[in-house]
């Protein structure tokens, strides 16, 4: 397949490049665009237009990855999530409607569904309610692309015929439009491998300098996302009769975050040092770090213990297969190696 792919230069896009490039001709489109191996050529954001559609490549398909990735220490501003996540998302998809690609792949986040689970696990069928301009600016990007597929099919169908109506969020057996594009909306939980530098980052080098975990007590349970079976999953979607709509990705094993710390350990050869002090006094001490403005606050005593388990279900029955192809642990095991080979 010719596949363009935005954000070629990002810790997902390299991956997904190594990934594909020996069974597909790949093009890249970026803020910059310096030579990458496995990439013919990049393009910029200026040369998806309208009036420049005809001086392209013809593309199969079109994985939209570039975004602005969520910033934990919030210091930016809203108008730049809404400026890149959801307006390249714009410019992406108008693209992707006027050209010969039959399916787009748009990299959203569980964010746009939940800030929190309720329940014992995320589902595609939760109600999105966000909250930050992370998530609010890809559930905008999300919004963006489900109405205006509906009106395309609509303008489509209509001369087909005007009663029929597809619904994107719950899937059909037959989601082709007359000229067989599809549309998938991608939610990955925390996605983590070589090269990777948020949380994930963070967590090991507290680890590494021999810093005690103090919570313990909280046995939460977080769902991951391993590269490899990210890339795995697209490679499904570009190759598979899968119907359009949204899938939530995450490994098939959920884990508590004194799991990660033990699995972190493991690959430094180092014992754990978690602490298992008592909840109610680390809750104590989140008030009053809230009151005095301490690192330790309730907000993010409740990030750092809360449930996130993602569910996979829906995507994996849509790929045929059963589990995916790499274990949390081995995912994260790898991911972890990559950081010691780097320190």
């Amino acid at each position: 397949m010719h596949i363009l792919i935005t954000g070629i230069h990002g810790f997902v896009g390299s991956n997904l490049i190594a990934a594909l490039k020996d069974r597909h001709e790949l093009y890249g489109l970026d803020i910059v665009a310096p030579d990458k191996e496995g990439v013919v050529k990049t393009f910029s954001w200026e040369d998806i237009t309208p009036e420049n559609k005809s001086g392209l490549p013809h593309f199969d398909a079109i994985i939209h990855l570039a975004g602005k990735a969520h910033d934990v220490k919030n210091r930016s501003a809203a108008r730049e999530y809404f400026d890149i996540n959801t307006g390249l998302t714009r410019k992406a998809f108008d693209y992707f409607l006027l050209s010969g690609a039959k399916k787009f792949i748009f990299f959203s986040s569980v964010k746009a569904a939940a800030d929190f689970v309720e329940g014992n696990e995320l589902t595609e069928d939760v109600v999105p309610m966000p909250v930050g301009p992370y998530g609010e600016s890809k559930i905008a990007a999300e919004n963006y692309i489900r109405e205006t597929f509906e009106n395309y099919r609509a303008g489509l169908l209509s001369r087909q015929d005007p009663s029929k109506k597809i619904d994107m969020i719950k899937g059909s057996d037959k989601p082709d439009t007359p000229d067989g594009k599809q549309v998938y909306i991608l939610r990955p939980c925390m996605i983590h491998g070589p090269g990777n530098k948020g949380n994930l980052n963070l967590l090991y080098n507290v680890v590494r300098r021999g810093i005690p975990w103090p919570l313990g007590s909280f046995e939460n349970r977080r769902s991951f996302t391993s590269i490899d079976n990210l890339c795995f999953v697209v490679e499904g979607l570009l190759t598979k009769p899968v119907s359009s709509g949204i899938y939530h990705m995450g490994d098939d094993e959920a884990l508590s975050t004194n799991e990660l710390i033990t699995v972190i350990c493991e690959a430094l050869g180092r014992k754990p040092h978690i602490w298992r002090m008592s909840k109610r006094l680390m809750e104590h001490m989140a008030r009053m770090g809230t009151m005095l403005h301490f690192p330790l606050n309730e907000e993010r005593l409740r990030k750092l213990t809360e449930n996130y388990v993602v569910s996979n279900a829906k995507i994996k029955t849509a790929l045929g297969i059963e589990q995916m192809p790499v274990r949390a642990e081995e995912g994260l095991r790898k991911t972890i190696q990559s950081f010691t080979n780097r320190a």
